[in-house]
């Protein structure tokens, strides 16, 4: 069954792009479980391509914010993309139960390579930016050791073109008392982006990395 126009609305919310072709989007989220027993196309040609493209927006973010040598920058790739910081993006971000898959099949690797499958179709929808800003927002915002202070790289970047501060403001907030979400918009030389974290500072800090790759993009 395709998903329902809201639950359509929802996921886009959480990726924080419109997909023009929403059975492209319909596809990213498609186990080949699932595709199998209803017939439909599933995401594992997606999958192969994203990893592809997040291969080289890792490898471009490496380039350009670190001063490492190639083996550094190449291990710490290796690191990025693996199947454990992709898996926990899918859920830091809502999306796993979004996932169509049938029995065991919407475990595990499947839901690392649901991110894989997103960033392909955010490429083929909307261009590398619109994945440059996602895998920007949802994985390297989160890489515990990126060694980066999003909001203070964003502030940098404006005060060397001097721009006013980036301004933050909460979007919204839904959850439970114990588990909180938070959506945070942030403001810049005419722009915005949104980040969504279990806290205030993380979906600042969320909205940030995403401001900040478009700004550069």
């Amino acid at each position: 069954m395709p998903f329902k126009s809201e639950e359509i609305a929802e996921i886009e919310r959480r990726i924080g792009y419109v997909f023009k072709d929403k059975a492209l989007l319909t596809a990213c989220f498609t186990h080949a479980s699932y595709a199998h027993r209803h017939g439909t196309a599933d995401n594992e040609r997606l999958e192969f391509l994203g990893d592809a493209v997040l291969g080289f927006l890792a490898a471009e973010a490496l380039y350009r914010y670190t001063d490492k040598d190639e083996g550094h920058m190449t291990a710490r790739r290796q690191q990025l993309v693996s199947e454990a910081p992709l898996r926990a993006a899918v859920e830091r971000a809502g999306l796993a139960q979004y996932l169509r898959a049938e029995g065991n099949g919407g475990s595990g690797k499947a839901v690392s390579s649901l991110f894989e499958a997103i960033v392909a179709g955010l490429y083929l929808d909307g261009g590398m930016d619109a994945a440059r800003a996602f895998v920007a927002r949802d994985l390297l915002s989160q890489a515990p050791a990126a060694g980066h202070n999003h909001k203070g790289e964003l502030q940098e970047w404006l005060q060397a073109r001097g721009a006013a501060k980036a301004e933050y403001v909460l979007a919204g907030q839904s959850g439970s008392q114990h588990a909180p979400r938070f959506l945070v918009r942030a403001f810049a030389m005419g722009e915005s982006a949104e980040g969504e974290g279990g806290s205030k500072a993380e979906a600042e800090k969320r909205a940030a990395a995403a401001l900040l790759a478009k700004l550069r993009s």
